[in-house]
């Protein structure tokens, strides 16, 4: 029997299919999160969280004065906010976190694959 981390740990993981499927879902999105010059601040990461949590799927433009790297703001705010980084182009990130709380006809469900 599985654990609940290991089930979690599992879910954090998509193949390549899910993340086109992901990627072609955020495509006509605008980024609704922006990295300013705080940086990596508590508040920037509570906006995602909570963005996430209403969206499942979220945008996040890194500005050319926040002074961060690009791959590395990418990973720390997807580790931060538990949730899946699909993609990186240019200075915009795509995130993905599962909401098992919403409606079901509200949810993002991946092709499996």
């Amino acid at each position: 029997m599985e654990s609940a981390e290991t089930k979690r740990e599992k879910r954090k993981e998509i193949n390549s299919k899910q993340r086109q499927y992901l990627k072609g879902l955020a495509h006509p999105f605008t980024p609704l999160v922006q990295i300013g010059k705080e940086g990596m601040s508590e508040s920037l990461v509570e906006m995602t969280k909570k963005e996430l949590a209403l969206r499942e799927l979220l945008k996040v433009k890194i500005g050319n004065n926040s002074g961060l790297e690009k791959h590395a703001a990418a990973e720390e705010l997807a580790a931060k906010t538990d949730s899946i980084l699909v993609q990186l182009i240019g200075k915009t990130i795509i995130l993905y976190k599962e909401n098992l709380k919403k409606p079901k006809k509200e949810r993002i469900y991946l092709p499996k694959g």
